[in-house]
């Protein structure tokens, strides 16, 4: 296992959603931290967030440092694992967090639009993997956090984009798993797949070029907050209980577990199955909401 006190992290897509309270609750549970995103203002504000937290919580202080990176850009990637090294030179864990979300069928995203999400959600984590390889492998005990999706286990109609990148995630990550246990790396691997989690991913999303409906994004949204009641704490929770029994597979939330049950069983045929039941929980949310 990786212990988690004592450790210190690097994690990316820090500034909001998972990535934010990820970074908090290591920080709580005695973890240094190397924070990543293309929003600085927002990792100020996680920073100030954690100084608070700690003070209130009378724990010892940690040392948190700010990276403003892009993580499409493979030279800003690896400044970032130079500069939190050198930062955190007992740096164990690594988080490749950062993603984004883009909306449309398949005919209506552009070849530019593909590959724009493709070198956030997919190159980005393999860059990351790549470049804080070299100096996790010398440490006695370390952990790489890849974050896939559900949707990197079944792959619903209208996110072609997104599921490809996250089943590329999760095969990446699959694979470099064998291959460091193979060569007896000290090196450990997890892959989330995260469920409906109460972030801003989709209200940040992006439209495809070939959208000319704008009601479904706003659709797309409403459907997405109805669905999405795992908070990022209890993510960041989950997650951390991983990394600490070193589990391979991470499911976050119980529509990810109930997703991932039903695509075993009816791997040609799950989406129909698990459309009635999204839109059932979401009829039922939607009226419980309406009675408050």
């Amino acid at each position: 296992m990786t212990a988690i006190a004592g450790s210190a992290a690097a994690v990316t897509g820090a500034a909001s959603g998972i990535g934010r309270a990820l970074a908090l609750e290591l920080a709580l549970r005695g973890c240094d931290l190397a924070i990543a995103d293309r929003d600085e203002g927002g990792l100020q504000a996680v920073a100030a967030e954690i100084a608070k937290a700690i003070e209130i919580a009378k724990a010892s202080p940690r040392k948190v440092t700010i990276h403003r990176i892009d993580v499409s850009e493979p030279s800003e990637i690896a400044a970032f694992a130079q500069a939190a090294g050198a930062a955190h030179p007992k740096l164990n864990i690594v988080v490749n967090n950062a993603g984004v979300a883009l909306l449309g069928q398949f005919d209506e995203i552009g070849q530019a639009q593909m590959e724009w999400l493709f070198n956030i959600n997919f190159w980005g984590v393999v860059h990351g993997s790549r470049a804080f390889l070299p100096q996790l492998a010398q440490q006695r005990e370390a952990h790489i956090v890849n974050v896939s999706s559900i949707f990197g286990i079944v792959a619903p109609p209208g996110q072609s984009a997104y599921c490809a990148a996250k089943f590329a995630v999760r095969g990446f990550s699959e694979s470099l798993r064998h291959e460091l246990a193979m060569a007896g790396s000290p090196v450990k691997i997890s892959v989330v797949h995260p469920g409906g989690v109460a972030t801003n991913i989709a209200r940040n999303s992006r439209t495809g070029t070939g959208v000319t409906d704008n009601a479904r994004r706003a659709e797309s949204i409403e459907r997405f907050d109805t669905l999405a009641r795992t908070t990022p704490a209890a993510a960041a929770q989950t997650i951390i209980a991983g990394i600490e029994k070193n589990q391979p597979r991470i499911l976050i939330g119980k529509d990810a577990w109930f997703m991932d049950l039903v695509q075993r069983f009816r791997p040609g045929t799950y989406w129909k199955v698990m459309q009635r039941q999204m839109e059932k929980t979401a009829a039922r949310r939607m009226a419980r909401d309406a009675a408050r």
